[in-house]
C-alpha cells in the first residue's frame, strides 16, 4: 500500500505544484479552501445518502462506484492539503494535538462502545 511509503509533505508538494502551475494561489484563501472542503465532502456524502450500511458496503465493492468515492475523497483530501500547505499547518502535529484533546474529552474507559457526545455522558 502506497500510504505506508509516502508522506504528508509529499502530498502537499503534489498539490502545491499542481496549483502553482495553474496560478491558483490567488484563489486559495482560507475561506474558499474551507468552502471547497465542505463542498467536496457534501459530494462524497451524496453518494451514500439514504443508503443502509449494507448498501454502503455494496457501493464500495462496485468498481465504478468505488472510483467515484475515491475521486470525491481525493477532492476533500486535496482541499485539506492545500489549506494546510497555504497556511503553514503541520497536519501530523495538528492531528496528534487534536487526538490528545479528544482523549481527554472521550476517555476510553467511559465511552467504549458509546457514540454520545462528550457532554452527554
Amino acid at each position: 500500500m502506497q500510504d505506508d511509503a509516502r508522506t504528508i509533505a509529499e502530498a502537499k508538494e503534489i498539490v502545491r505544484r499542481f496549483c502553482e502551475e495553474r496560478d491558483w494561489d490567488q484563489y486559495h484563501n482560507p475561506k474558499d479552501l474551507a468552502v471547497g472542503m465542505v463542498t467536496e465532502g457534501s459530494e462524497l456524502l451524496e453518494i451514500f445518502r439514504f443508503k443502509t450500511p449494507e448498501e454502503c458496503r455494496e457501493l464500495l465493492s462496485d468498481p465504478k462506484r468505488l472510483e467515484e468515492i475515491r475521486d470525491e475523497l481525493s477532492d476533500v483530501f486535496y482541499f485539506v492539503l492545500r489549506f494546510a500547505q497555504m497556511n503553514d499547518i503541520d497536519l501530523f502535529s495538528a492531528l496528534e494535538d487534536k487526538i490528545a484533546k479528544n482523549d481527554a474529552k472521550y476517555p476510553a474507559d467511559k465511552v467504549r462502545g458509546c457514540n454520545r457526545k462528550y457532554d452527554e455522558y
